[in-house]
């Protein structure tokens, strides 16, 4: 069973950086996209950014220039560099996996969430 395990969420002030981290355990397939979601309050959940085994990334519109995701195939791992911080930014970040099968079915896993607040 896959598992995804987040770290890195916290308070900072407006401007300021943070790093999230995924850790996928378990059998995640060899053509997959991971990345994060972000669900703030009285929100629906939305695109932070994702990228594929073959390292093709997708960033939503509001963290273009901002943010960075990487990962590293080998230790399952993916990373998100968040860079001059909003107060809108403020949101639960979940971690995502999406694991397509060899005749393109797409199963879902999610982290447990992580709490990152912008705030002076």
């Amino acid at each position: 069973q896959v598992q995804l395990v987040e770290s890195g969420g916290g308070l900072v002030q407006p401007g300021e950086s943070l790093t999230l981290s995924c850790a996928a355990s378990g059998s995640i397939g060899s053509v997959n996209r991971m990345g994060w979601y972000r669900q703030a309050p009285g929100k629906e959940r939305e695109l932070v950014a994702v990228v594929t085994s073959d390292g093709d990334t997708t960033y939503g519109d509001s963290v273009k220039g901002r943010f960075t995701i990487s990962r590293d195939n080998a230790k399952k791992l993916v990373t998100l560099q968040m860079n001059s911080l909003h107060s809108e930014d403020t949101a639960v970040y979940y971690c995502n996996l999406a694991r397509i099968s060899p005749i393109g079915d797409q199963f879902d896993y999610w982290g447990q969430g992580t709490q990152v607040t912008v705030s002076s």
